[in-house]
Protein backbone atom coordinates (compact mmCIF):
# COMPACT_ATOMS: atom_id res chain seq x y z
CA UNK A 1 0.00 0.00 0.00
CA UNK A 2 1.20 3.58 -0.98
CA UNK A 3 1.77 6.22 1.61
CA UNK A 4 -0.50 9.15 0.69
CA UNK A 5 2.11 12.24 -0.01
CA UNK A 6 0.90 15.18 2.20
CA UNK A 7 2.11 18.96 1.14
CA UNK A 8 2.58 20.99 4.00
CA UNK A 9 2.78 25.02 4.09
CA UNK A 10 6.61 24.66 4.33
CA UNK A 11 6.97 22.99 0.71
CA UNK A 12 8.63 25.56 -1.19
CA UNK A 13 8.23 24.24 -4.89
CA UNK A 14 4.43 25.48 -4.42
CA UNK A 15 6.08 29.04 -4.01
CA UNK A 16 8.03 28.71 -6.62
CA UNK A 17 5.67 27.67 -8.89
CA UNK A 18 4.84 31.62 -10.49
CA UNK A 19 8.67 32.05 -10.74
CA UNK A 20 8.52 28.86 -13.06
CA UNK A 21 5.69 29.94 -14.97
CA UNK A 22 7.34 33.34 -15.52
CA UNK A 23 10.20 31.73 -16.63
CA UNK A 24 8.31 29.21 -19.34
CA UNK A 25 6.60 32.87 -20.54
CA UNK A 26 10.01 34.49 -21.53
CA UNK A 27 11.26 31.23 -22.97
CA UNK A 28 7.87 30.99 -25.10
CA UNK A 29 8.34 34.73 -26.16
CA UNK A 30 12.06 33.94 -26.90
CA UNK A 31 10.48 31.17 -29.34
CA UNK A 32 8.33 33.26 -31.01
CA UNK A 33 10.70 36.11 -31.83
CA UNK A 34 13.51 33.59 -33.02
CA UNK A 35 11.08 32.09 -35.83
CA UNK A 36 9.62 35.80 -36.58
CA UNK A 37 12.98 37.53 -37.09
CA UNK A 38 13.01 37.33 -40.58
CA UNK A 39 9.60 39.09 -40.23
CA UNK A 40 10.50 41.63 -36.98
CA UNK A 41 14.32 42.78 -38.39
CA UNK A 42 12.51 45.15 -41.35
CA UNK A 43 9.79 46.38 -39.27
CA UNK A 44 9.54 50.41 -40.31
CA UNK A 45 8.56 51.27 -36.74
CA UNK A 46 12.43 49.66 -35.50
CA UNK A 47 14.34 51.49 -38.55
CA UNK A 48 12.91 54.58 -38.24
CA UNK A 49 12.60 55.24 -33.91
CA UNK A 50 15.30 56.55 -31.91
CA UNK A 51 16.12 53.03 -30.79
CA UNK A 52 14.30 52.93 -27.60
CA UNK A 53 10.99 51.48 -29.14
CA UNK A 54 9.04 48.47 -27.80
CA UNK A 55 8.23 45.98 -30.25
CA UNK A 56 4.44 43.82 -29.99
CA UNK A 57 4.66 40.58 -30.73
CA UNK A 58 1.88 38.28 -31.31
CA UNK A 59 1.66 35.09 -29.44
CA UNK A 60 -0.30 31.76 -28.82
CA UNK A 61 -1.53 31.98 -25.43
CA UNK A 62 -1.03 29.37 -22.99
CA UNK A 63 -3.51 27.40 -21.47
CA UNK A 64 -3.78 24.86 -18.84
CA UNK A 65 -5.04 21.20 -19.16
CA UNK A 66 -8.39 21.64 -16.90
CA UNK A 67 -12.02 19.07 -16.68
CA UNK A 68 -15.04 21.18 -18.28
CA UNK A 69 -18.21 20.03 -16.43
CA UNK A 70 -21.74 20.78 -18.02
CA UNK A 71 -23.24 22.06 -15.13
CA UNK A 72 -26.55 21.41 -17.17
CA UNK A 73 -25.96 17.62 -17.26
CA UNK A 74 -27.39 17.00 -21.04
CA UNK A 75 -26.58 14.01 -22.37
CA UNK A 76 -24.04 13.96 -25.59
CA UNK A 77 -23.32 11.69 -28.61
CA UNK A 78 -20.84 11.46 -31.14
CA UNK A 79 -23.02 11.32 -34.24
CA UNK A 80 -25.63 13.75 -35.42
CA UNK A 81 -29.22 13.16 -36.61
CA UNK A 82 -29.35 14.93 -39.80
CA UNK A 83 -29.13 14.24 -43.72
CA UNK A 84 -25.54 15.30 -44.33
CA UNK A 85 -23.62 13.63 -46.70
CA UNK A 86 -20.54 12.90 -47.73
CA UNK A 87 -18.23 15.93 -48.10
CA UNK A 88 -20.55 18.60 -46.79
CA UNK A 89 -19.59 20.80 -44.08
CA UNK A 90 -21.31 21.64 -41.19
CA UNK A 91 -21.53 25.02 -40.19
CA UNK A 92 -19.66 24.44 -36.90
CA UNK A 93 -16.22 26.15 -36.48
CA UNK A 94 -16.60 26.63 -40.72
CA UNK A 95 -18.69 29.82 -40.72
CA UNK A 96 -20.30 28.10 -43.85
CA UNK A 97 -24.46 27.47 -43.96
CA UNK A 98 -25.39 24.72 -46.26
CA UNK A 99 -29.02 25.56 -46.05
CA UNK A 100 -28.48 29.29 -47.50
CA UNK A 101 -24.90 28.56 -48.96
CA UNK A 102 -23.85 31.51 -47.52
CA UNK A 103 -21.56 32.40 -44.86
CA UNK A 104 -22.56 32.76 -41.08
CA UNK A 105 -20.58 33.41 -37.92
CA UNK A 106 -19.53 30.22 -36.42
CA UNK A 107 -19.62 29.05 -32.87
CA UNK A 108 -16.11 26.91 -32.34
CA UNK A 109 -13.81 28.30 -30.03
CA UNK A 110 -11.00 30.30 -31.57
CA UNK A 111 -7.66 30.38 -30.87
CA UNK A 112 -6.54 33.41 -28.49
CA UNK A 113 -3.17 35.54 -29.29
CA UNK A 114 -1.55 38.04 -27.13
CA UNK A 115 0.96 40.67 -28.08
CA UNK A 116 4.43 40.82 -25.57
CA UNK A 117 6.13 44.07 -25.33
CA UNK A 118 9.70 43.38 -26.63
CA UNK A 119 12.59 46.46 -26.80
CA UNK A 120 14.67 46.42 -29.03
CA UNK A 121 17.54 45.69 -27.28
CA UNK A 122 15.95 42.43 -26.38
CA UNK A 123 15.50 41.96 -29.72
CA UNK A 124 19.38 43.01 -30.48
CA UNK A 125 20.56 39.94 -28.28
CA UNK A 126 18.62 37.20 -29.76
CA UNK A 127 19.83 38.91 -33.29
CA UNK A 128 23.10 38.84 -32.83
CA UNK A 129 24.00 36.10 -30.91
CA UNK A 130 25.48 33.82 -33.30
CA UNK A 131 26.88 36.98 -35.50
CA UNK A 132 30.60 37.85 -35.85
CA UNK A 133 32.98 40.18 -38.08
CA UNK A 134 34.11 37.27 -40.62
CA UNK A 135 37.78 36.41 -41.11
CA UNK A 136 38.96 38.71 -37.84
CA UNK A 137 42.59 38.29 -37.80
CA UNK A 138 45.01 39.37 -35.42
CA UNK A 139 46.32 42.53 -36.33
CA UNK A 140 47.75 45.64 -34.05
CA UNK A 141 45.96 44.83 -30.46
CA UNK A 142 44.51 47.64 -28.32
CA UNK A 143 43.78 46.77 -24.87
CA UNK A 144 39.77 47.17 -23.82
CA UNK A 145 38.86 47.66 -20.32
CA UNK A 146 35.66 45.30 -19.86
CA UNK A 147 32.46 46.58 -18.84
CA UNK A 148 31.91 44.04 -16.03
CA UNK A 149 32.91 44.35 -12.68
CA UNK A 150 34.09 41.12 -11.45
CA UNK A 151 34.28 40.41 -7.15
CA UNK A 152 37.31 38.03 -6.40
CA UNK A 153 38.73 38.89 -3.35
CA UNK A 154 38.00 39.24 0.45
CA UNK A 155 39.95 42.08 2.42
CA UNK A 156 39.31 43.69 5.96
CA UNK A 157 39.06 46.97 5.21
CA UNK A 158 37.42 48.88 2.58
CA UNK A 159 34.20 51.20 1.96
CA UNK A 160 30.83 50.39 3.18
CA UNK A 161 29.05 49.81 -0.09
CA UNK A 162 31.52 46.49 -0.51
CA UNK A 163 30.54 45.21 2.70
CA UNK A 164 30.27 41.48 2.66
CA UNK A 165 27.50 40.92 5.01
CA UNK A 166 27.16 37.16 5.03
CA UNK A 167 30.61 36.46 5.30
CA UNK A 168 31.27 39.29 8.34
CA UNK A 169 28.34 37.41 10.18
CA UNK A 170 30.16 34.25 9.56
CA UNK A 171 33.48 35.91 10.76
CA UNK A 172 31.71 37.00 13.83
CA UNK A 173 29.74 33.64 14.74
CA UNK A 174 33.41 32.23 14.17
CA UNK A 175 35.13 34.33 16.66
CA UNK A 176 32.41 34.18 19.59
CA UNK A 177 32.28 30.66 19.18
CA UNK A 178 36.04 30.40 19.93
CA UNK A 179 35.44 32.31 22.87
CA UNK A 180 33.17 30.22 24.03
CA UNK A 181 29.91 31.63 22.89
CA UNK A 182 28.75 30.35 19.40
CA UNK A 183 26.35 33.56 18.81
CA UNK A 184 26.04 36.87 16.56
CA UNK A 185 26.96 39.11 18.78
CA UNK A 186 28.85 42.21 19.15
CA UNK A 187 30.46 43.10 15.86
CA UNK A 188 34.31 44.08 15.75
CA UNK A 189 35.95 45.65 13.25
CA UNK A 190 37.96 42.17 13.37
CA UNK A 191 34.78 40.43 12.17
CA UNK A 192 34.16 42.79 9.06
CA UNK A 193 35.06 41.84 5.51
CA UNK A 194 34.98 43.55 2.33
CA UNK A 195 34.24 42.65 -1.23
CA UNK A 196 37.27 43.82 -3.75
CA UNK A 197 36.72 44.45 -7.18
CA UNK A 198 38.94 44.63 -10.54
CA UNK A 199 38.23 45.27 -14.40
CA UNK A 200 39.53 42.81 -16.70
CA UNK A 201 41.43 44.00 -19.44
CA UNK A 202 40.51 42.61 -22.97
CA UNK A 203 42.57 42.65 -26.76
CA UNK A 204 40.46 43.69 -29.26
CA UNK A 205 41.67 43.59 -32.78
CA UNK A 206 41.53 46.56 -35.07
CA UNK A 207 38.75 47.00 -37.48
CA UNK A 208 37.31 49.19 -39.80
CA UNK A 209 33.61 48.98 -41.48
CA UNK A 210 33.06 50.48 -44.82
CA UNK A 211 29.41 51.28 -45.40
CA UNK A 212 28.37 52.46 -48.98
CA UNK A 213 25.07 53.47 -50.28
CA UNK A 214 23.19 54.34 -53.61
CA UNK A 215 21.60 57.55 -53.41
CA UNK A 216 20.91 57.68 -57.11
CA UNK A 217 17.84 58.57 -58.74
CA UNK A 218 17.02 54.81 -59.74
CA UNK A 219 16.94 53.97 -55.68
CA UNK A 220 13.53 54.37 -55.23
CA UNK A 221 11.72 54.23 -51.53
CA UNK A 222 11.84 50.44 -51.17
CA UNK A 223 15.62 50.10 -51.98
CA UNK A 224 16.34 53.20 -50.00
CA UNK A 225 14.25 51.45 -47.00
CA UNK A 226 15.65 47.98 -47.14
CA UNK A 227 19.45 49.92 -47.62
CA UNK A 228 18.52 52.00 -44.33
CA UNK A 229 17.22 48.78 -42.48
CA UNK A 230 20.23 46.94 -43.25
CA UNK A 231 22.87 49.15 -42.02
CA UNK A 232 20.58 50.12 -39.14
CA UNK A 233 21.02 46.77 -37.59
CA UNK A 234 24.82 46.68 -38.89
CA UNK A 235 25.72 49.60 -37.36
CA UNK A 236 23.54 48.57 -33.71
CA UNK A 237 25.55 45.10 -33.93
CA UNK A 238 28.85 46.26 -34.54
CA UNK A 239 28.76 48.97 -31.55
CA UNK A 240 27.05 46.38 -29.46
CA UNK A 241 29.36 43.18 -30.02
CA UNK A 242 32.67 45.17 -30.69
CA UNK A 243 34.31 47.99 -28.72
CA UNK A 244 37.02 48.41 -31.28
CA UNK A 245 35.43 48.95 -34.58
CA UNK A 246 35.74 52.26 -37.12
CA UNK A 247 32.75 52.95 -39.10
CA UNK A 248 33.18 55.45 -42.19
CA UNK A 249 30.07 56.11 -44.36
CA UNK A 250 30.11 57.09 -47.92
CA UNK A 251 26.95 57.87 -50.81
CA UNK A 252 26.95 57.85 -54.33
CA UNK A 253 25.65 58.96 -57.54
CA UNK A 254 27.99 59.64 -60.21
CA UNK A 255 30.01 61.21 -57.50
CA UNK A 256 30.75 59.62 -54.07
CA UNK A 257 31.72 61.31 -51.09
CA UNK A 258 32.11 60.62 -47.04
CA UNK A 259 29.38 61.86 -44.70
CA UNK A 260 28.34 61.59 -40.87
CA UNK A 261 26.34 58.68 -39.81
CA UNK A 262 23.09 61.01 -39.74
CA UNK A 263 23.50 62.28 -43.31
CA UNK A 264 24.43 58.80 -44.22
CA UNK A 265 20.76 57.03 -42.86
CA UNK A 266 18.66 60.47 -44.46
CA UNK A 267 20.12 61.34 -47.61
CA UNK A 268 16.97 61.67 -50.79
CA UNK A 269 18.10 60.21 -54.17
CA UNK A 270 19.35 62.09 -57.11
CA UNK A 271 21.31 61.96 -60.16
CA UNK A 272 23.01 59.05 -62.26
CA UNK A 273 24.86 55.63 -60.84
CA UNK A 274 28.89 55.60 -61.41
CA UNK A 275 29.26 52.88 -58.70
CA UNK A 276 33.45 53.03 -59.09
CA UNK A 277 33.28 56.45 -57.31
CA UNK A 278 32.60 54.83 -53.75
CA UNK A 279 34.51 52.22 -54.39
CA UNK A 280 37.62 54.62 -55.77
CA UNK A 281 36.88 56.68 -52.03
CA UNK A 282 36.89 53.77 -50.07
CA UNK A 283 40.44 52.86 -51.66
CA UNK A 284 41.53 56.46 -51.25
CA UNK A 285 40.29 56.43 -47.29
CA UNK A 286 42.20 52.58 -46.53
CA UNK A 287 45.24 53.84 -47.84
CA UNK A 288 44.98 57.32 -46.36
CA UNK A 289 44.21 56.12 -42.95
CA UNK A 290 43.72 52.57 -42.31
CA UNK A 291 46.74 50.56 -42.95
CA UNK A 292 45.75 46.71 -44.08
CA UNK A 293 48.92 45.22 -41.73
CA UNK A 294 47.29 47.04 -38.93
CA UNK A 295 43.70 47.11 -39.40
CA UNK A 296 40.73 44.16 -40.17
CA UNK A 297 38.81 46.13 -42.97
CA UNK A 298 35.41 45.12 -43.98
CA UNK A 299 33.62 47.25 -47.08
CA UNK A 300 29.73 46.59 -47.74
CA UNK A 301 28.01 48.47 -50.78
CA UNK A 302 24.25 48.26 -51.24
CA UNK A 303 23.06 49.29 -54.72
CA UNK A 304 19.92 48.47 -57.00
CA UNK A 305 22.60 47.53 -60.19
CA UNK A 306 21.62 50.26 -62.13
CA UNK A 307 24.99 51.47 -62.78
CA UNK A 308 26.63 53.20 -65.39
CA UNK A 309 27.02 50.24 -68.11
CA UNK A 310 30.75 52.05 -69.09
CA UNK A 311 31.43 52.03 -65.73
CA UNK A 312 30.99 48.11 -64.38
CA UNK A 313 34.50 46.95 -66.03
CA UNK A 314 36.35 49.97 -63.88
CA UNK A 315 33.64 48.99 -60.88
CA UNK A 316 35.07 45.19 -60.89
CA UNK A 317 38.90 46.07 -61.54
CA UNK A 318 38.14 48.33 -57.66
CA UNK A 319 36.74 45.88 -56.02
CA UNK A 320 39.09 43.13 -56.81
CA UNK A 321 41.70 45.50 -55.45
CA UNK A 322 39.71 46.10 -52.01
CA UNK A 323 38.87 42.37 -52.21
CA UNK A 324 43.63 42.19 -51.89
CA UNK A 325 43.37 44.54 -48.71
CA UNK A 326 39.86 43.56 -47.01
CA UNK A 327 38.21 40.61 -44.92
CA UNK A 328 35.36 40.30 -47.00
CA UNK A 329 33.55 42.51 -49.55
CA UNK A 330 29.84 42.83 -49.73
CA UNK A 331 27.46 43.42 -52.02
CA UNK A 332 23.92 43.57 -51.58
CA UNK A 333 21.54 44.10 -54.98
CA UNK A 334 18.20 45.13 -54.11
CA UNK A 335 15.42 43.98 -56.58
CA UNK A 336 11.51 44.58 -55.26
CA UNK A 337 9.42 41.85 -56.40
CA UNK A 338 10.22 38.18 -56.68
CA UNK A 339 12.26 36.66 -59.43
CA UNK A 340 15.04 39.20 -60.92
CA UNK A 341 17.06 39.49 -63.57
CA UNK A 342 20.51 39.56 -62.59
CA UNK A 343 21.59 43.42 -63.33
CA UNK A 344 24.84 44.52 -65.63
CA UNK A 345 26.50 45.04 -62.44
CA UNK A 346 26.01 41.43 -60.50
CA UNK A 347 26.94 39.49 -63.83
CA UNK A 348 29.79 41.62 -64.15
CA UNK A 349 30.51 40.33 -60.34
CA UNK A 350 29.83 37.00 -60.98
CA UNK A 351 32.88 36.72 -62.31
CA UNK A 352 34.65 36.82 -59.69
CA UNK A 353 36.30 33.69 -58.01
CA UNK A 354 37.46 34.54 -54.24
CA UNK A 355 36.42 33.12 -50.94
CA UNK A 356 36.36 37.07 -49.43
CA UNK A 357 33.61 38.42 -51.81
CA UNK A 358 30.21 37.63 -51.01
CA UNK A 359 26.90 38.93 -53.04
CA UNK A 360 23.64 38.61 -51.94
CA UNK A 361 19.98 39.57 -53.73
CA UNK A 362 17.25 40.94 -51.49
CA UNK A 363 13.70 41.10 -53.17
CA UNK A 364 11.44 42.05 -50.00
CA UNK A 365 11.73 42.88 -46.68
CA UNK A 366 12.08 39.25 -45.37
CA UNK A 367 15.53 39.37 -47.15
CA UNK A 368 17.24 41.49 -45.06
CA UNK A 369 17.91 39.20 -41.83
CA UNK A 370 19.39 36.72 -44.50
CA UNK A 371 21.68 39.10 -45.84
CA UNK A 372 22.85 39.96 -42.09
CA UNK A 373 23.53 36.22 -41.50
CA UNK A 374 25.40 35.69 -44.62
CA UNK A 375 27.54 38.44 -44.30
CA UNK A 376 28.46 37.86 -40.45
CA UNK A 377 28.37 34.52 -40.60
CA UNK A 378 31.44 33.33 -37.93
CA UNK A 379 34.08 32.28 -40.57
CA UNK A 380 37.66 32.09 -41.20
CA UNK A 381 39.62 31.83 -44.95
CA UNK A 382 40.41 28.22 -43.70
CA UNK A 383 36.95 26.91 -43.33
CA UNK A 384 35.98 28.87 -46.73
CA UNK A 385 38.44 27.09 -48.32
Amino acid sequence: MQTPVSLSKSDWSLHRKGVIDQARHAEKVKEAIRGNLADIVAEEAIVTSDGESIIKVPLRSLELPRFRYDERKRQKVGQGEGDAGGGDKSANGTGHDKSTGGKQAGNEPGIDYFEAEVTIDDLADLLFEDLDLPNLQPKRDQEVTAKDIRYEDLRKSGIMNNLDKRRTVMQNIKRNAMAGRPRFHAIQPDDMRFRTWRQEVTRESNAVVIAMRDVSASMGEFEKYISRSFYFWMVRFLREKYTNVRLVFIVHHTEAREVDEETFFRLGESGGTRVSSAYQLALDTIQRKYDPEQWNIYPFHFSDGDNWEDDNERSIELVKKLISVCNIFGYGEIHRGGYAPLSTLMSTYSSINDDKFIGVTITGKKDVYPALRQFFHKRTLEAAA
